[in-house]
Order: structure tokens, then sequence, then C-alpha cells
């Protein structure tokens, strides 16, 4: 590990903001309102579903010399390209150079596999009536590789800079997700993370860093303090921001200074820095 994620993994940064309220948003609004971002779709398979996703690449990709990638795991209920509307989210992505994908998980409430491979217990829209196949999770974990894939294979990606953020459901994919996969990624972060399991589940990636960003106003705080406790009693590299005042969501979706600390943190680590190990 170099020097610069030596200082920052001892990190905690406290922040405070004000409330800005977050608009309601329907399926493919980002893709409408910022021409930046790409809505596409693919059949899934052995399912025969089109399923969404949204993407960004930016402006000055260049085929000809690899990119770092960042996905990214929405909230329960919300549409696929819900993160990519985040405040000053594309700016940081077009600034630092990443692509970013949004893959919806299959539907907006399968928890990415974090709930494990059926249906996962889940509050549900009081008006929903849809049948939900009976391995929804397993299907919402191999949507975002799915869609992983569909990148990697298209673009010139850098194989030591994949990035994983999650909100809240996402959060706890996240956490899954580098449980189960814990050699593909670069680093990791959460913000408000909603997981479902004990706190071991680190010990299945404690070589992979992350960021966890989570506000004092939130009922998940206590939660997430005993991760952070989990996190520096297995030594793990990592920086826990708690926002003073921070609620569940606007303190990242809403707030610019507090969602460009994900790229300030995966700007400085890659999976070719970490010291070799037998």
């Amino acid at each position: 590990m170099n020097e610069r994620l030596r200082g920052v993994a001892t990190l905690v940064a406290v922040c405070a903001i004000g409330a800005v309220p977050a608009a309601a948003q329907a399926p493919g609004s980002v893709v409408a309102r910022d021409a930046r971002v790409q809505g596409r779709t693919y059949t899934f398979p052995g399912t025969g579903l089109e399923v969404p996703y949204a993407l960004f690449v930016p402006s000055g990709y260049d085929a000809s010399h690899a990119w770092p990638l960042i996905v990214t795991l929405h909230g329960l209920g919300r549409p696929y390209d819900w993160m990519l509307g985040y405040e000053g989210i594309i700016d940081f992505a077009e600034r630092d150079g990443y692509l970013m994908v949004a893959p919806l998980g299959y539907h907006p409430r399968g928890w990415y596999g974090s709930r494990g491979p059926g249906i996962p217990q889940m509050r549900r829209a009081t008006d929903a009536t849809e049948s939900l196949p009976a391995n929804l999770g397993e299907l919402s974990e191999q949507d975002v590789m799915n869609v992983f894939e569909i990148v990697r294979d298209e673009f010139n990606i850098d194989a030591n800079r994949l990035y994983l953020w999650g909100h809240s459901m996402g959060g706890a994919g996240t956490y899954h997700l580098a449980a189960t996969y814990p050699d593909l990624w670069a680093a990791l972060g959460v913000a408000a993370p909603a997981p479902s399991v004990d706190p071991d589940q680190l010990e299945s990636f404690t070589h992979v860093p992350i960021i966890v960003l989570q506000g004092d106003e939130d009922r998940l705080v206590t939660t997430t303090r005993e991760w952070v406790a989990k996190m520096k009693e297995l030594g793990m590299a990592h920086v826990y921001v708690e926002v003073q005042g921070g609620d569940h969501s606007r303190f990242i979706n809403a707030n610019a200074d507090t969602l460009e600390k994900i790229f300030a943190f995966f700007n400085i680590v890659r999976k070719d820095q970490r010291p070799q190990t037998n």
C-alpha cells in the first residue's frame, strides 16, 4: 500500500451539510435529461427479459489505452439510472476519466443477492402486483455481473481499476459482491449501507480498501459504526466519513461535496498497488 493510502486508511472525517430535497424519479429520467448518460438494454440469458442499464463513457474515451470502471448499485425500489443522476456524479466521472455503469439488478427490489438467492424479504410497494421469480436474488446478482461483462467486452477497461459502490440496498449489494468476487475489485464504496448479515462478511475481502459514507441522523448509523469497528479490528484499509445532520439519502445524492469523496478515494487506489502476499 502506498503512503497516500496509509494516511487515508486511518482517517475519520466529519462533515456538515444542509438538507436538500430529492425529487422523485421515473425509470429513464436521467437518460432523458442528460445526453451524456446512455440508456441501454440487453436480453437476460435464460429468461428472455429485456433488462435496462445506464452507461456513461467519458467524452475523451480512446480505446488505445485502458480506462477505469465504476459499477454503481442503486437503493431499494429505485430506477436503473437513479445513481447516475446524483448531484455532480457525471461531472466527476468526466473530469477523472471513469466509465460508469448502473445495472438494474433485474428488479428494483432484488437486493443483488445480498439476502440470498430466493425472493428477498422486503418492503414492497402497496400497488405491486407482479409475480416475482423464485430465484430473484440469484438473478439480481447475475444481472450486475452480466452488465459488468458487457461493458468489459465492449470497452478497454483497466483490470487494476475496477470499482464497486452502492447506496443503501446497493451498499448491502456491494458488501455481498465484494465477498463473492473478492479478487475482482480495486476498491469499494458504500453510502448508508443496509446489510442483512453480520460484519463477519468483511473477512472475505479484508484486502480490498473501502470508503464508508454515513449520515448520523440515519437509523442505520449504529449498524454502520459496528461494521466500521470490524474493519478496524481486521486491519482493513478504510475511510469512514460520518456526516453531521446527514439523513439516509440526501446527504449523498444531493450533495456533491460528499459524493466527490468516492472519486477522491478511487483515484488513489489500484489493485497493482497492493503488497504481494503468499
